[in-house]
């Protein structure tokens, strides 16, 4: 596949203080772009970093035909640009276009696209702890009309931010039982625009009340815990992992189906289940329940220190060193960065 690259006359990477990045502001010098048109993928090009121009009647403006997935590439103990993989999001990238009736982006493009990106940019991976680049593809319908039918043209182009921590301490998270995220039969599973957009507001309110983040629960009853905002939601409970099982409603997220495999492989008890927020709720009074945390690219895994339920707030143990979620969290971290071996496979070199 040829890839046309037209490199930036002048990077902008001295403009960013990389002692203090926040999550998501700034974004590196190139982007990939391509086009489809004509049932096929073309103008597959690198390109510096900046504005598009489109009509006010794109579709994907109207109808929400918009997709999106996120990585991370680390700087290797060793210099070289890993990136945790990625392989993965190529292909739930690729379920979430079939539910959207959008075309599938092949590998070479996915993946070969985002090699080359990478080692034009390489200089914006960071090298300081905790830090790493965010590497965000998306897709989105460009045809120029107003009329409720998918689109026959988009643009999939993929940008790289240098972030630091997602979240900077253990989180508070509000059960919600009035708005929901996702439905059976419903786009829940998809990394759709829209979905994102529709957490906004039960968020906010929870924000309002000293709350970081909420907890989904199932569309039906609110009895069931599904997803913890952005992430997907681990609980440890009489010494087994117990998460939501994937489904309509729940993401089937990379760095969840991750921490599993490490817990399988040191012998944990996994459990994908419905977990009831009455039976959570009653496991961190009784004891049973003795982590609760979120697992998701962005923050990787984001302990919980607290959960609020129809007005009551109910605390979690104090993390510790033991921990599983600080131990899971130091083996991916140690993969990621080539300190330990990567017996899986997991690591994609540039």
């Amino acid at each position: 596949m040829q890839i046309h690259i037209e490199p930036i006359s002048k990077s902008r990477i001295d403009q960013v203080d990389f002692d203090q990045l926040a999550f998501g502001r700034s974004f590196a010098d190139h982007m990939l772009v391509a086009e489809y048109a004509n049932g096929a993928w073309q103008s597959v090009k690198i390109q510096p970093y900046g504005p598009l121009e489109y009509q006010p009647a794109m579709m994907s403006l109207h109808y929400g035909q918009s997709i999106f997935e996120g990585m991370k590439g680390y700087r290797g103990k060793d210099g070289s640009i890993q990136v945790f993989r990625p392989e993965e999001n190529w292909k739930r990238f690729n379920k979430s276009a079939y539910r959207m009736c959008m075309p599938e982006v092949p590998e070479e493009i996915f993946l070969g696209g985002l090699r080359e990106l990478l080692k034009l940019d390489q200089a914006w991976v960071p090298a300081k702890e905790g830090c790493s680049l965010y590497i965000r593809p998306f897709m989105f319908a460009t045809d120029e009309y107003v009329g409720v039918t998918p689109s026959t043209t988009y643009k999939f182009i993929i940008f790289n931010c240098p972030v630091g921590s997602y979240y900077s301490k253990p989180l508070r998270v509000r059960v919600e039982t009035e708005y929901i995220r996702a439905a059976k039969g419903g786009v829940g599973f998809a990394k759709n625009a829209g979905n994102y957009g529709g957490s906004l507001f039960a968020t906010q309110n929870a924000n309002k009340d000293g709350y970081d983040q909420i907890i989904w629960t199932d569309a039906a009853t609110h009895q069931y815990v599904e997803e913890a905002g952005t992430m997907n939601l681990m609980f440890v409970i009489n010494g087994a992992l117990v998460t939501a099982a994937t489904g309509d409603t729940i993401l089937d997220g990379v760095t969840r189906k991750s921490v599993m495999q490490i817990a399988q492989d040191w012998g944990m008890e996994v459990q994908e289940r419905q977990l009831a927020v009455k039976e959570l709720i009653e496991g961190i009074q009784n004891g049973s329940v003795t982590e609760a945390f979120g697992a998701g690219t962005a923050a990787v895994i984001a302990p919980i220190a607290t959960i609020g339920f129809e007005g009551k707030d109910y605390d979690l143990p104090e993390r510790k060193d033991s921990d599983f979620s600080v131990r899971v969290y130091n083996e991916i971290n140690q993969i990621r960065l080539g300190e330990i071996s990567d017996t899986r496979n997991w690591v994609w070199k540039v």
